[in-house]
């Protein structure tokens, strides 16, 4: 019971921390929002090679920036992990009689649901630019990729945090992490425009899976099977949250 009680207590927190922040809120849509406006403007008259036919740049464009948000808000999660050690809040947690698992959990959980909120915010203001989804029972079904990709990059950063002290070395090491995932993911171009070679980092990548599902669901047309998908997903984010919770429990706090 203790256990529930801890991981409750952390989402809440993260809950809290986010209604509060309202400038990390902007913050974080800002870019995905530019990327949508100026990409979608800009490049929905352009044929790509490899784009589905009937599909135009803005309807193949969101699902990505939809994932870009996700990766973004997920992976940066541990970087509260460094502000809590900072501070001594991460040293308070730890004495307290519940497991490391539970604390790790608390805040994949609140961190998730930071970055479903700011998802659907960005899958809001993509209706107003003229996105179409495909059906409705689609775009519930993108809300199962959108946590497990949550959950996977949230893991990363967790882990990324666990085995650092310094905030401005995190940000940095985020960076040079993150851009080449997005660009590897086919956010905003097919993979298929890749070189063979490059083409088989994306398939290592996480988030390409996370992406094509997002487009199966949202606009009906996908690279890799559905199932694929929501499978290699669903493996990647079982093995980072398992890597993620090790490295924490192995942290010197």
């Amino acid at each position: 019971m203790s256990e529930a009680i801890a991981i409750y207590v952390l989402w809440l927190r993260e809950m809290k921390r986010f209604s509060r922040a309202r400038s990390r809120v902007f913050g974080t849509l800002a870019m995905p929002a530019f990327f949508l406006a100026f990409l979608a403007l800009g490049f929905n008259r352009v044929s790509l090679p490899n784009l589905p036919p009937g599909i135009s740049y803005l309807q193949y464009l969101v699902p990505g920036i939809l994932g870009m948000t996700l990766l973004f808000s997920s992976t940066f999660t541990g970087l509260s992990v460094l502000w809590d050690r900072e501070f001594g809040f991460l040293k308070e947690i730890m004495v307290a009689p519940v497991s490391r698992v539970s604390i790790v959990l608390g805040r994949i959980a609140g961190g998730s649901t930071t970055s479903l909120i700011q998802g659907a915010m960005i899958l809001v203001i993509s209706l107003f630019m003229g996105f179409a989804p495909d059906s409705l029972w689609g775009t519930a079904a993108s809300a199962v990729f959108m946590i497990l990709i949550s959950f996977t990059f949230i893991s990363i950063g967790l882990i990324c945090a666990s085995n650092m002290r310094d905030i401005h070395g995190f940000t940095m090491v985020m960076n040079f992490l993150v851009f080449p995932l997005f660009l590897l993911s086919g956010a905003l171009f097919p993979v298929e425009n890749l070189p063979g070679p490059v083409r088989v980092l994306s398939y290592l990548d996480p988030l390409t899976y996370g992406v094509d599902g997002l487009r199966g669901t949202l606009i009906g047309v996908s690279s890799l099977p559905l199932a694929l998908d929501l499978a290699v997903l669903a493996l990647f984010s079982l093995l980072f949250i398992v890597m993620g919770a090790w490295f924490f429990e192995r942290c010197e706090c």
